[in-house]
């Protein structure tokens, strides 16, 4: 319940990499619930084989782990049950499930075994995880502290909801040895350009890099940027570009970020129970890629003063002007919104929900060519997926609105900023220190 081991566990899997392929590949034990369509046999597992019995197999009667389909097994079996007992599948996100009954409401969300329960009348999430017990063999964890080795700590006095990746922050400091690290201010240093020419330059170079964990430590931060820190997406998109074959000094990036985390673990992302108009903001920089010339485009969205939608990366053309690479980032973001709006107004709980999303855009000439064509001479090379913007726009799903760059909360997820600036963007989009509460 505090992020910390407490069981540990013996389990049965099949080797499923011996199997010809097949259909793609909770709580406790929870693969063993799904139902198989076809015979499978497999060998039998080492200290259960009887004497006498030795040139004999198992037939499997329900799914096991290691199965190439055991997730699917038991993603189909949970689906159909839980739709039997009145839950509705959200089409935009097909692992939150609802089930509204008058004023009282249910949503169900599943992560591969893990489920989380929301609702607004405890007698009724009570019966459904009495339900869910009897269908699955499960174990009740009690009130939701630890998600995926995320912390959710409750304000309820102040309506404020915050979500917390120190303990697992402890964990890959520990595993990349930059527990005693010094502490970074900023998770990217302003000024530093990285390009694929930085490979290791000579054979000691070769030999140290060949000892660094550079792609386990990048998806170790890649994980963190995903769930709660939106202040890293910037950073670790960058040293990402370089996983094939990392130098000193992208490893050297990578250590930044850790020493960032390090000085940061305590920092969370903050909801409040008030605001809960969603808001977006885009930007772009320009040609920034040392080695491609292209663009990296940079959004976030917030809802209850916090990020819930972030991004930074490397767009896929060659931007002719600052106008069309920010045009391009607009066009991804509304696509980005397009989704919010709908998953919003599927959850049914949002007021605001049917109302057009404002996104942020501090390029006038990109405001002005969501609307209409402008400029045709300088812009008719632009690629016609993303005029998809302009369909967007007509269509009242989003607004495009020009703000002041210094206002742009998509800012930092472009470039590395000064101390100062990069500390207030963070502030707006609901990342702060809240230890005072635990």
């Amino acid at each position: 319940m505090d992020g910390k081991v407490e069981t540990f566990k013996a389990r049965l899997v099949a080797k499923g990499i011996f199997r010809s392929r097949d259909l793609a590949n909770g709580r406790q034990d929870s693969f063993p619930n799904g139902s198989l369509d076809e015979s499978i046999y497999m060998m039998q597992p080492e200290g259960f084989i009887e004497k006498g019995q030795m040139d004999k197999v198992c037939k499997l009667q329900k799914s096991i782990y290691g199965l190439k389909q055991a997730s699917r097994s038991w993603n189909i079996r949970f689906d159909q049950a839980v739709k039997g007992f009145g839950f509705i599948q959200n089409p935009d996100e097909p692992c939150v499930y609802k089930r509204i009954k008058g004023d009282k409401l249910v949503f169900l969300i599943l992560y591969v075994d893990d489920i989380l329960l929301i609702g607004n009348d405890v007698g009724v999430l009570t019966s459904v995880k009495e339900w869910l017990a009897k269908q699955f063999d499960m174990k009740d964890l009690g009130e939701a502290s630890f998600i995926l080795g995320i912390q959710v700590i409750r304000d309820r006095k102040n309506r404020t909801i915050a979500l917390s990746q120190a303990s697992y922050i402890d964990k890959i400091l520990s595993r990349f040895s930059m527990q005693d690290s010094k502490k970074g201010m900023l998770p990217f240093r302003h000024g530093i350009k990285l390009s694929k020419e930085q490979v290791p330059k000579n054979e000691h170079e070769e030999q140290f890099m060949s000892r660094v964990p550079y792609a386990s430590a990048v998806g170790s931060l890649m994980y963190a940027m995903l769930c709660t820190r939106p202040d890293i997406c910037f950073a670790v998109g960058i040293v990402s570009r370089f996983q094939s074959k990392p130098g000193p000094d992208h490893w050297t990036a990578v250590k930044h970020i850790f020493k960032y985390l390090k000085r940061t673990r305590d920092n969370m992302l903050v909801y409040s129970g008030g605001d809960l108009v969603p808001v977006g903001y885009t930007d772009s920089d320009f040609q920034s890629d040392s080695d491609s010339r292209k663009s990296t485009s940079g959004a976030v969205f917030t809802i209850g003063g916090g990020a819930v939608i972030w991004r930074s990366i490397k767009q896929s053309c060659i931007a002719d002007s600052t106008m069309e690479a920010e045009y391009v980032a607009a066009c991804e973001a509304a696509k980005e919104a397009v989704w919010l709006r709908q998953f919003l107004i599927d959850l049914e709980v949002v007021p605001s929900a049917n109302k057009q999303i404002t996104i942020y855009c501090d390029n006038s000439g990109a405001v002005a060519n969501s609307k209409e064509p402008r400029s045709h001479k300088r812009g008719k090379h632009i690629e016609r997926k993303y005029h998809l913007l302009r369909e967007i726009v007509q269509r009242g799903d989003v607004t495009i609105t020009k703000i002041a760059s210094a206002e742009n909360l998509a800012d930092p997820f472009t470039k590395a900023l000064p101390q100062k600036s990069f500390d207030g963007h963070l502030e707006n989009m609901g990342m702060r220190d809240m230890t005072h509460l635990l």
